[in-house]
């Protein structure tokens, strides 16, 4: 074989090519089920993070099924529907009419106090951003957030999965009476007394502003289910008032 020939080298060109090709073709199939696993105990720790257990990936497949105690998936007319809330692909459902998408609520227990977690997804600068913000079972006052990026610019906008953004949702307020106000992310910063807003990040304007309209555009589809079940909230909140003050009595008898 005469290797100076062009038709040698385009044909070991070729070859390689597909040698190559054939390589990172098993490599991916191989590799898949162990990336399925590691997004999924991701997804799972950053739930958990949104109520503030913060645990190594490798924990989080246990710890999830200790604090998550149930799962839901609604409508839009926050009615529970069938399916498997945590298999619920917000990326997909985004793409349809807001009547038709499957809205997946995560309940957890912490220390004896109920949370109700919300998967978020919006628009950040350069492409998406997603997270989880947890409430209170006043439905109205925040427990905790975490938000991540696809792409957002390092040092500005990819600033927003960080602590010290993240940390100050903690206490926030939902609600000003029935009125849904959620939570403003503030270019310059939030006065201390205003519990509707936080700190923007310098030089993020566009993400914020992401995070700003993915809070209240989501909070927005859930604001059925909530209305639903606000009456039920309300009535255990006086019998657990009311069984309080039959404690204090029986012990002051006692």
């Amino acid at each position: 074989m005469d290797v100076n020939k062009n038709s040698y080298t385009f044909g070991f060109a070729a070859v390689m090519v597909v040698v190559v090709a054939a390589l990172l073709s098993f490599a991916a199939i191989s590799l898949k089920p162990f990336q399925s696993r590691n997004i999924l105990l991701e997804k799972k720790q950053n739930i958990l993070s949104s109520v503030g257990i913060n645990i190594d990936r490798e924990e989080a497949d246990i710890q999830y099924s200790i604090f998550v105690k149930e799962e839901l998936v609604l409508n839009y007319k926050g009615e529970e529907v069938d399916g498997v809330a945590f298999d619920v692909d917000l990326q997909k459902e985004f793409k349809k009419d807001k009547n038709l998408q499957l809205l997946p609520l995560f309940i957890s227990e912490v220390d004896g106090k109920k949370q109700y977690i919300i998967p978020l997804r919006g628009k950040g600068l350069w492409g998406p951003i997603w997270g989880f913000i947890s409430l209170e079972d006043d439905l109205n006052t925040v427990f905790g957030a975490v938000f991540d990026h696809k792409s957002e610019t390092p040092g500005l906008g990819a600033e927003i999965n960080q602590p010290f953004f993240e940390d100050p949702f903690s206490g926030k307020s939902l609600f000003d009476g029935e009125e849904l106000k959620s939570i403003k992310v503030i270019k310059g910063g939030a006065s201390e007394d205003n519990m509707y807003g936080v700190d923007g990040i310098s030089g993020g304007t566009i993400t914020s502003d992401g995070v700003t309209d993915m809070l209240l555009e989501r909070l927005t589809m859930y604001l059925p289910y909530f209305n639903k079940i606000k009456p039920t909230i309300e009535v255990n909140s006086v019998f657990s008032a009311m069984d309080s003050v039959v404690t204090v009595n029986d012990s002051l008898i006692n």
